[in-house]
């Protein structure tokens, strides 16, 4: 199969699933995709493509070196720059911010008060570099609040591919979520059960990888439950899920690995 008609090499990019402690369970945040922007229309995690800056900020990221990051994430090089991408596309998507004051760790900033909403609008408008910004504040990026715990890579028929590295963490204590209104059109905090239900009845559209990730949390109680989980998958080594699409344009099905229908030759394949 020629590259043409692989569609186009996959993006490098990073999301973060965000939970919260609800009064009956984990609650997960989905934000909506703009109709024109990449799965748009569909509820997804925040999250978007990984950026030149984020290499720029090795310096500031703390909790873990790039030996140790890049070793996870089965790269030769540069992987702490997920990690800042993660962070990143979080605090332009929604507003959360998961840094420590002066790179001295301890508890994760509180902003409050729309304390940031300038800088996140710059940064979204390009008028202010991530660098920058880091800088500025006296801010390191609080990569131990990540939890590496999943791989997908968009089908190789697809038009957009992107390569995607998931990441799970707790919301920090004083903050609030408050979509873009740009890319992102609507935000919602569910427990991963109702909104499996929603999209079973048509009410949300869910892409693979969000509806699978979903899944998996359904069964937790709580969020440290899900973070423990998560812990475990990085600690086992992150193998990447490459869904296969199948049957004729009318017909198609997505299979994952795993299923007896699977593809031979996507076995083992990370692009």
């Amino acid at each position: 199969m020629s590259d043409a008609e692989q569609g186009s090499a996959p993006r490098q990019s990073a999301t973060v699933v965000l939970l919260r402690d609800g009064t009956r369970g984990p609650e997960v945040l989905l934000v909506l995709r703009h109709a024109r922007a990449s799965f748009g229309a569909s509820y997804v995690f925040p999250g978007g493509v990984k950026e030149d800056c984020d290499a720029q900020v090795h310096e500031r990221c703390y909790g873990t070196t790039d030996e140790i990051a890049s070793r996870k994430l089965g790269v030769n090089t540069g992987g702490l720059s997920f990690y800042s991408a993660a962070i990143r596309e979080l605090f332009e998507e929604t507003g959360i911010l998961l840094a420590h004051r002066a790179g001295n760790g301890g508890a994760l900033v509180q902003v409050t008060d729309n304390d940031c909403d300038a800088e996140r609008n710059e940064l979204n408008n390009g008028d202010l570099l991530w660098p920058d910004f880091l800088a500025d504040r006296q801010l390191s990026l609080a990569c131990d609040a990540l939890h590496y715990f999943a791989f997908w890579v968009t089908p190789r028929v697809s038009r957009k591919r992107f390569s995607t590295r998931f990441f799970m963490a707790a919301m920090p204590s004083g903050q609030l979520a408050c979509h873009d209104g740009a890319e992102l059109t609507d935000s919602c905090w569910m427990r991963p059960k109702d909104a499996l239900a929603a999209a079973a009845v048509d009410e949300m559209l869910l892409p693979p990888p969000t509806r699978k990730t979903l899944q998996e949390l359904s069964g937790f109680t709580s969020v440290a439950g899900a973070l423990g989980w998560a812990g475990e998958q990085e600690s086992a080594g992150v193998g990447c899920i490459l869904p296969a699409i199948l049957g004729p344009r009318n017909e198609q099905r997505i299979v994952l690995p795993g299923n007896p229908d699977y593809p031979a030759d996507h076995r083992g394949q990370e692009a």
